[in-house]
């Protein structure tokens, strides 16, 4: 894929790039989703270049359906990165080297690039991680045990979290990161989760009903060892208003 955007770089906004912090939930756990070449040891955030005839958020969204095959997912530009040594020089060589790269692409590929964050949330269940080739392995990490990243990856992933979490006093979350049904206490592990720290149950039932966006359904979740809670949907339209409108509450 790089070769193909090198042979065409005229195409491609030069010294700008998108990279995306894919936030998925499953089994209790907020994922996110890495990708790695065999050029590197190192895992990254999905991300690409911007072509010139394209917006930037269209751009992302390109990215986004490339790497999950899922359309009209959330997504939000959250941050710009622009150190003069976010490229490192070692990094790039290494794939300067594993292609082959003519000096020309080299130079295009070499010069210093401003990255634009973006932070996507997916159904986990829904999503299926898509590589670019055989030479790249695509999967979805526990967000507690990220290892190493390229370049400045980790602080843009660092960044992408410390804004779900001040976002999530100003918006409700959920309806990307859970099925379709759900439980109360489902959807305040996911809540726990993101915040990183563990939330009252009843304060936390009051505030949820309150915002108005859920809906109880005749219908218990099935299979459970105990007392079967009661499941939940989300009132889609009511849902997006308060997305558009924000909260006036906290967590």
């Amino acid at each position: 894929m790089l070769m193909k955007i090198l042979e065409n770089k005229d195409q491609f906004q030069p010294g700008l790039s998108i990279d995306c912090v894919i936030f998925g939930f499953h089994n209790n756990q907020l994922k996110v989703l890495l990708n790695k070449t065999k050029y590197s040891d190192q895992w990254a955030l999905p991300g690409g270049f911007v072509p010139v005839d394209e917006d930037l958020d269209q751009a992302a969204v390109s990215i986004l359906y490339g790497r999950t095959g899922v359309k009209g997912i959330f997504l939000r530009q959250f941050a710009t990165f622009g150190k003069v040594k976010r490229n490192q020089s070692d990094f790039s060589q290494k794939v300067v080297q594993f292609y082959g790269l003519t000096p020309e692409a080299a130079q295009w590929y070499l010069n210093r690039f401003v990255t634009v964050g973006y932070y996507a949330l997916v159904d986990f269940s829904q999503t299926v991680p898509q590589s670019e080739g055989n030479k790249e392995v695509v999967e979805w990490i526990d967000h507690s045990a990220v290892p190493e990243l390229i370049l400045d990856h980790r602080e843009i992933l660092d960044t992408a979290l410390a804004t779900l979490r001040t976002e999530l006093n100003l918006m409700p979350v959920g309806y990307n990161l859970l099925p379709e049904k759900f439980t109360i206490p489902e959807l305040q592990k996911l809540y726990e989760t993101i915040l990183g720290r563990q939330l009252d149950r009843r304060n936390f039932l009051r505030k949820i009903t309150a915002i108005g966006i859920l809906i109880k359904l005749d219908e218990k979740k099935s299979n459970v060892a105990h007392k079967a809670p009661n499941l939940y949907r989300f009132d889609k339209e009511r849902y997006e208003e308060v997305v558009k409108n924000g909260l006036t509450q906290g967590w």
